[in-house]
């Protein structure tokens, strides 16, 4: 059996994960404080950018190109996005402690989604050893 030749110039690499935002010194301030960001640099005065491990970071962007007219821009409203945790417990209990908008309680002790400031899904998910 041939192998399909697949040769490509783009990487099988993320390269980072857009987080449509509102406000991004609100958004700056609360994804510091809920994952413990530390650094990162601003770009274009609407993204700001963040170094994370397994990508080349996390990108919060105010999107003024892809805003509604009425200038606002639409929300993640399925959790796209997974970050993970050694203690499911312990995140969980951490982001109720920083009231934070949970939309589920722990499912199959494994993982549960919640929102950010803008209302996008995301999920938190114990880490598999």
């Amino acid at each position: 059996m041939t192998t399909p030749d697949y040769r490509t110039p783009i990487k099988n690499k993320i390269g980072g994960v857009f987080i449509p935002v509102r406000n991004l010194e609100k958004a700056k301030e609360w994804y510091r404080k809920i994952l413990g960001l530390e650094g990162g640099e601003e770009y274009f005065g609407h993204v700001f950018v963040v170094p994370m491990e397994g990508t080349a970071g996390l990108i919060l962007d105010a999107m003024p190109k892809w805003r509604k007219e009425d200038g606002d821009i639409s929300t993640y409203q399925v959790p796209a996005i997974q970050f993970l945790t050694n203690d499911i417990e312990a995140a969980y209990q951490f982001m109720q402690e920083n009231h934070v908008e949970l939309v589920t309680e722990i499912q199959d002790h494994f993982y549960f989604v919640f929102k950010d400031l803008d209302g996008n899904l995301l999920m938190i998910c114990k880490e598999a050893s």
